[in-house]
């Protein structure tokens, strides 16, 4: 399954729109600070799945947190204000590890971040909606993840 993970579109619709034709995924996901740029996305795509969840800059919808199983993984989404990410991934990383989570996705720094720790899969996709856009192509084959992070 090829999952197009974005955050802080901020009202950059037209750059969710580019990386979506460009990657034609299975399912969108993104990571808030406006998750109302989603309505867009679902109008146009209406056969792709598509989660969001709320941001900072988002004032009601969405969950601020979600958590699924996805092809035998368990993926938490956030966009991680409510953990201080800008500061520490500490709080965010405990509270995924505590929730036996495989693939935790954040945002709100607006900066590209990967890394595996503990078996974990740690993914920022960075901010489709800023001048040097960057989103996350997370690829996932029964239980086999792989992740590129895209500049547009």
């Amino acid at each position: 399954m090829k999952i197009l993970v974005m955050s802080d579109s901020h009202g950059n619709i037209q750059n969710m729109l580019t990386a979506v034709v460009s990657e034609t995924p299975d399912m969108i996901l993104h990571l808030g600070d406006h998750h109302t740029d989603c309505r867009e996305l679902r109008q146009r795509f209406p056969e792709i799945p598509l989660r969001a969840v709320k941001g900072n800059c988002d004032r009601a919808g969405e969950l601020e947190t979600e958590e699924f199983i996805c092809e035998y993984l368990r993926i938490m989404m956030v966009h991680g204000h409510r953990f201080n990410v800008k500061y520490s991934l500490d709080s965010l990383v405990t509270n995924a590890m505590y929730n036996e989570v495989d693939i935790l996705l954040y945002g709100h720094t607006h900066v590209a971040h990967t890394q595996e720790f503990e078996g974990m899969y740690i993914i920022n996709p960075g901010s489709v909606g800023a001048s040097r856009a960057t989103y996350c192509v997370l690829e996932l084959d029964s239980g086999k993840v792989s992740y590129e992070i895209k500049s547009l």
